[in-house]
């Protein structure tokens, strides 16, 4: 059994790829793969930073609100 993607049979996806290489021309083909590699790339780094930066809020947070000590009106006027 061939294993299928979306359900499409091994001849409707030859008949595709054949369509593609015949609208964009085979030299254009590895240019657009490495463009959308690219693209991809970029999104799951941003998402990354993202999913970072929502992670690292609370506790840079917290870190500074413990760091940060109250101030008297003696230590203020040293």
């Amino acid at each position: 059994m061939i294993p299928c993607f979306l359900n499409l049979g091994t001849g409707e996806l030859i008949v595709i790829f054949l369509v593609i290489i015949l609208l964009f021309g085979a030299k254009r083909i590895p240019e657009l793969a490495r463009s959308m590699g690219k693209g991809i790339s970029m999104f799951k780094h941003g998402m990354n930073e993202a999913v970072t930066q929502i992670n690292e809020t609370p506790e840079a947070d917290a870190k500074a609100k413990a760091d940060s000590k109250p101030t008297t009106g003696e230590e203020e006027k040293k």
